[in-house]
């Protein structure tokens, strides 16, 4: 039987469909872990999407992959939370904290070198939001953050604390990361109203990681991408007779204009593990727990926790109608699914400097250091992207399905008088662990 699945496709897939926990301890040294059948499933998808706490468990301590998506768009993590078992979801959170921290040590030293070699600078990026819709426009903030680069230490300054969902936080903080530092005390984030500062946390507490396993049960499972598939860069035209190619001046560099054609926003979201009651009741649930207050326990009681739904119907498909179905058509191996998906397309341009003296490559390594704030990830995001030549000194790019930014480059000196106080935590700011409980 062991020779048969060693020599077909899929094998370890098969293990798992069927309960195999055996075979699957003798296959697992021999076969790629992370494989993706037709339907993009990794082994730990399928285990995850049949409840299998063997295989998963097994899988797991093997490295498999939790952040990777299959076909539809949807990681482990979102299968385990709709199968609704809050031991395979606690399981599955820490592997994936695991996992992500063992990537950046992975690329921390690569990082720092580049970091070292880099020139030392001084850069100011602004951020203007906008809207289409009207009174949403009107309310919207802007920020200028402001970067100071020096050895391996990167300080951003920045107004806009936190932002998402029409929900945004003003304040005065700072940013500091110390890449010769260890990993524990490398980023620290001032209050400089508060004369706060936080160290911000390497590893979760288990408190934190089960009050993160409670926010995703009582949550929708989302999912949101910028579909690149289709983008195509053409460049801008001005004049009304006889056209010409766009180029103006950004801040003090020469630009070339570029129209971005096909941005798509894709907006994904399921709620078969919630019932209407969950619904109303989860409310307050999420925002106690967003809101950092249930953290310690309560006249020494521990906070209630969200138990496990009862598993989904066994399902009677069988490997042999899995595995010839169609690529894309993954028959229904848990839940039925309560899916909604919605998409906006976004007009957009980039203006691509040939004078600008960062590169591409040297930006993303310092928003690889600078991005824990949601609208830096994605100007991380977008700059990964297939670009014209040149730096984008200016660009378009959407944060929220209702919501775009305009962020400019509009300054940038190469330094060598950058203070070295300003890496430093100053002497009469007080620690406040929960000052920025997101972080």
């Amino acid at each position: 039987m062991i020779m048969a699945q060693e020599s077909e496709e899929y094998p370890l897939h098969r293990c798992i469909f069927q309960g195999d926990v055996k075979t699957l301890k003798i296959l697992i040294g021999k076969h790629d872990i992370a494989e993706k059948d037709k339907q993009g499933n990794t082994p730990l998808h399928l285990a995850v999407m049949l409840g299998r706490k063997a295989c998963i468990q097994l899988l797991l301590a093997h490295g498999a992959p939790v952040k990777v998506k299959n076909l539809a768009g949807w990681s482990t993590l979102a299968e385990a939370i709709s199968y609704g078992d809050r031991i395979i979801i606690s399981s599955l959170v820490r592997k994936l904290k695991q996992q992500a921290r063992e990537q950046i040590e992975e690329r921390r030293p690569n990082l720092i070198t580049a970091l070292h070699q880099m020139g030392d600078f001084y850069m100011e990026l602004k951020w203007d939001f906008q809207s289409w819709v009207p009174l949403v426009s009107r309310m919207l903030p802007s920020d200028v953050c402001k970067i100071h680069k020096s050895g391996a230490s990167i300080r951003m300054d920045t107004t806009l604390v936190d932002f998402n969902d029409m929900r945004w936080e003003r304040g005065d903080i700072s940013f500091i990361f110390n890449g010769d530092q260890k990993p524990s005390h490398s980023l620290t984030v001032l209050d400089n109203k508060a004369k706060l500062f936080q160290r911000v946390k390497y590893e979760e507490t288990e408190l934190e990681i089960e009050d993160e396993v409670d926010v995703l049960m009582s949550s929708d499972i989302m999912a949101a991408q910028m579909s690149t598939k289709s983008i195509t860069f053409s460049r801008t035209q001005t004049g009304w007779i006889f056209k010409e190619d766009k180029r103006e001046m950004v801040g003090a560099f020469h630009a070339d204009f570029y129209q971005i054609n096909g941005m798509v926003l894709e907006s994904r979201k399921r709620r078969e593990h919630l019932s209407e009651e969950d619904l109303q009741k989860n409310k307050a649930i999420i925002e106690s727990l967003t809101k950092g207050s249930s953290q310690g326990f309560k006249n020494g009681e521990p906070p209630m926790r969200r138990a496990s739904l009862n598993p989904p119907p066994k399902s009677n498909i069988t490997w042999d109608e899995y595995v010839i179905a169609p690529s894309g058509q993954c028959p229904l191996l848990g839940r039925n699914l309560v899916y909604k998906k919605s998409s906006k397309s976004f007009k957009a341009t980039v203006a691509m400097s040939p004078d600008f003296p960062l590169t591409v490559d040297m930006l993303l390594n310092v928003l690889e250091v600078i991005a824990p704030l949601k609208h830096l990830s994605k100007l991380r995001e977008f700059v990964l992207m297939k670009l014209p030549p040149g730096f984008p000194v200016k660009i378009d790019i959407p944060i929220l399905p209702t919501v775009t930014a305009k962020i400019t480059f509009q300054e940038f000196a190469f330094r060598n008088d950058i203070d070295p106080e300003l890496f430093q935590v100053p002497s009469d700011y007080f620690e406040d662990p929960m000052r920025f409980p997101d972080l």
